[in-house]
């Protein structure tokens, strides 16, 4: 493995790269453990954790009393463990609010793994040479496969149909991953953004409910899982027909500054969207995934302060029908 204290890089290669493996530093994995692991984070995440198994990893979210996401993650069951993955610098803010319910449950604990880490990796062929087994149980995405060092996970293919897949190394070194490409983290984020897979930023926690980021059709909102934190609120969005705005995926093809998350879309005088998250390429273009209005869509889009920026809707791997029935108001 490479020094796991290089720098990310800030910049993806166009067009992104049928295979290889990135670092992603920004990520930590947690481990939840002790008797009360699936009491607790069931009260708590969108996911029924009855769903998490030893070959299948699904998507969660966490979110405040108002509906609103403050976590998004993965769980991956190890024995009797729970993991998840953090961005680095939401780590600290998320286990402590997330600490506040688990004081409920004695003899359960939920702490950074130091010995962990996760890689994003592109490509059949990269993660053929890093499983060196059948890959029967990553048919679909969250499909997992336990190894030796860690869990092999499938995750969603980008729009233009490169696979994709995520290891959460727990232990080792998987010496196979030397001899296949590494690529700049960026790849892997601008390879997120293709794939329609939104994370949070300091700007941006607690701005939408996990419906608003598409989070239902990755897998990670289950509607029949029984009461959680939020439940209410992402219920009745869900049940009632109540999203008006969601994710969509836009290229910027000249750009001067990349949009950053938090930051405004406008049509117009109108503010109609906000950015969640941004990558700029080598030739210059830019590409980012926002939740915008559903009535406003199809107008003509342009980041706040960038009138000549123009922003070309580029498609998901994935449909959203609520686009097609969602009210004409604001939310």
């Amino acid at each position: 493995m490479a020094d796991p204290d290089k720098p990310v890089a800030i910049v993806a290669d166009f067009p992104l790269p049928g295979n290889g493996w990135a670092i992603l530093n920004d990520r930590m994995i947690v481990r939840i453990s002790g008797p009360g692991t699936d009491k607790f984070l069931q009260g708590q995440f969108s996911q029924n954790l009855s769903e998490v198994t030893s070959d299948r990893s699904p998507r969660a979210a966490a979110s405040t009393p108002k509906g609103r996401a403050y976590c998004l993650t993965r769980m991956v069951r190890d024995g009797d463990d729970i993991l998840m993955d953090l961005p680095a610098d939401l780590a600290e803010d998320t286990l402590a609010h997330l600490r506040k319910y688990l004081m409920l449950f004695r003899g359960t604990s939920m702490e950074v793994d130091p010995q962990a880490s996760l890689v994003g990796l592109l490509g059949e062929e990269t993660a053929r040479a890093l499983a060196g087994a059948p890959m029967d149980t990553l048919k679909e995405p969250g499909g997992s496969l336990a190894l030796a060092a860690g869990f092999l996970v499938r995750a969603e293919p980008t729009a233009e149909g490169t696979p994709r897949f995520e290891f959460w190394q727990t232990s080792g070194n998987e010496a196979c991953l030397e001899t296949t490409t590494q690529l700049p983290a960026a790849d892997w984020y601008a390879s997120e953004i293709a794939a329609g897979v939104a994370s949070l930023t300091a700007a941006t926690q607690e701005s939408f409910v996990p419906q608003m980021l598409n989070w239902q059709h990755l897998g990670g909102v289950h509607f029949r899982k029984g009461c959680y934190t939020g439940q209410e609120v992402i219920a009745r969005m869900h049940f009632l027909g109540q999203l008006k705005k969601s994710l969509f995926r836009f290229r910027i093809e000249q750009v001067g500054p990349v949009p950053a998350p938090g930051s405004a879309l406008q049509a117009g005088d109108r503010s109609v969207g906000e950015v969640v998250n941004a990558v700029e390429f080598r030739d210059g273009r830019c590409e980012l995934l926002a939740v915008v209005r559903h009535d406003a869509a199809e107008e003509s889009l342009r980041p706040e302060g960038q009138p000549d920026a123009v922003l070309v809707p580029m498609p998901l791997p994935y449909t959203v029908p609520e686009r097609e029935k969602s009210p004409q108001s604001d939310t």
